[in-house]
């Protein structure tokens, strides 16, 4: 396993992802925008591509960075349909506040 990835230990990018994933974490949890929340699940999947690369790297191994494509087609498709709820949310409560959001019908 290369201990070095670019000149960078590999744990430096590990705890980079770390500190990502937490904020992305933290985002879900504590804030109540929606567009804020959805940009933190996105945080949390580029944390996870993140380590999917450095390890795919660190052991020259290409099933990693394959794993980050099927990643970031989902993730597209998701912020696709995500983006549009959120428009559909807003143009009907007119509003991005996940407590004001408390039934699913309209």
């Amino acid at each position: 396993m290369n201990q070095f990835i670019s000149g960078i230990p590999v744990a430096y990018i590990l705890g980079l992802a770390g500190i990502l994933f937490s904020i992305g974490v933290l985002g879900v949890l504590i804030r109540r925008n929606i567009v804020i929340i959805f940009m933190s699940v996105e945080l949390i999947l580029n944390s996870v591509n993140l380590v999917f690369v450095t390890f795919s790297k660190a052991l020259s191994h290409i099933s990693g960075e394959t794993i980050v494509f099927f990643v970031m087609a989902i993730a597209a498709a998701e912020a696709a349909v995500g983006l549009a709820l959120v428009i559909a949310i807003f143009r009907h409560k007119k509003s991005t506040n996940v407590d004001e959001l408390q039934s699913m019908r309209w």
